[in-house]
């Protein structure tokens, strides 16, 4: 049982494949804070830029990231050259964790998609929203790999999956494999966003690009490229925490390398469309805004790509490829197509229970 008085410690490590791992622990760390846990983040890159913005009070860590490379196509392929580094990575953020709890001890460690963060010393969490993993390869690569993903997930005490455990959801078959092999916990749908019907609509489209190079820097040529010529109000939003540089862009155009969550949100909802990649985070947050959009899948990212067919199965998005992208022929699709946003308040409002019961638990035992 925690002491009198005494906060509980969390550690909490996202990935850094991409920001939407980072993004979407930014409320589950603010319901920490306000419950009155101690939190203490560990990350480096760009992972740890955005969180400082959106957390200056807490410290962070410097923990060493995965930094995976898209190759321009064969992606399979190109990850699958680089799984030795990927399993050295692992190892060294669960020895790296091991050792910091020699020095310092936490109650409750969360990850969110890092298979090695975890030790015996701590109640562990893992968060993802693949339990089951498409490799665009056959169902014999994937029941490997959802194996393979399983052996490491049972390290830990509870697996926090954002989404819903019934339908209609967000994941589909990622999130609700046919074959499950462990019992997750659902924590609802996470969004740092709340909806403001009150805002008026400035911008005709939004960019939000995100991921890794070099397909952000791809995505981004081609669309400046092609809102260049448009009678449109267009901004852009690079997804590059820091100090890249801003490129050449026409007046109609207004670009940002970065935003913190309460201006982006302001942004999203100033927009009368949304152009974005089919992160699962970012699709949660433009659920919970209701904001219609389209999805490009990043090429190859057979997750994303999923994703991108299942949300338009459901109505809910639809999308258009990198390589056939046309941004006239976007707002065109967007404008027939018949958006549904069969998701609720409460639906977001799920993980506020689970951090409350997780830290009443801890504090109790």
């Amino acid at each position: 049982m925690i002491g009198k008085g005494k906060s509980v410690r969390v550690l909490i490590a996202p990935l850094d494949w991409g920001l939407g791992h980072a993004t979407r622990c930014i409320p589950l760390i603010g319901e920490l804070l306000t419950r009155g846990a101690d939190v203490t983040i560990a990350a480096d890159g760009p992972v740890a830029q955005l969180l400082a913005r959106e957390f200056p009070q807490l410290e962070i860590k410097s923990l060493q990231g995965y930094n995976i490379q898209y190759g321009h196509r064969f992606l399979f392929f190109n990850i699958l050259a680089q799984l030795p580094r990927i399993f050295k990575t692992i190892r060294a953020e669960h020895l790296w964790l091991k050792g910091l709890l020699e020095k310092e001890s936490y109650d409750i460690i969360i990850s969110d998609n890092r298979p090695g963060f975890w030790n015996k010393a701590s109640f562990c969490i893992y968060i993802t929203h693949q339990l089951s993993i498409r490799s665009g390869k056959g169902k014999w690569l994937d029941h490997l790999l959802q194996r393979l993903h399983h052996r490491y997930m049972k390290h830990f005490q509870k697996v926090w999956v954002p989404d819903l455990p019934h339908h209609p959801n967000t994941a589909g078959l990622l999130s609700h494999p046919e074959f499950a092999l462990l019992q997750p916990q659902y924590i609802g749908l996470i969004s740092r966003f709340k909806q403001n019907d009150a805002l008026q609509l400035t911008y005709d489209l939004l960019v939000l690009l995100s991921g890794p190079e070099p397909q952000r820097s791809l995505l981004e040529k081609k669309i400046l490229e092609q809102t260049a010529a448009l009678q449109i109000k267009v901004a852009i939003v690079r997804g590059l925490p820091g100090t890249a540089q801003l490129p050449k862009i026409p007046a109609h155009v207004q670009v940002y390398n970065h935003l913190p969550a309460t201006q982006l949100e302001q942004l999203i909802q100033e927009s009368k469309l949304v152009l974005c990649r089919s992160g699962y985070t970012t699709i949660m947050d433009l659920l919970k805004l209701k904001k219609k959009a389209v999805l490009i899948p990043t090429p190859g990212q057979t997750e994303q790509e999923y994703l991108a067919h299942y949300l338009n199965e459901q109505h809910i998005f639809p999308y258009n490829s990198q390589e056939t992208l046309d941004v006239k022929v976007v707002l065109q699709t967007a404008k027939k197509f018949d958006y549904r946003f069969p998701f609720h308040n409460h639906d977001f409002e799920r993980y506020r229970e689970v951090v409350d019961e997780l830290l009443t638990s801890i504090k109790e035992h």
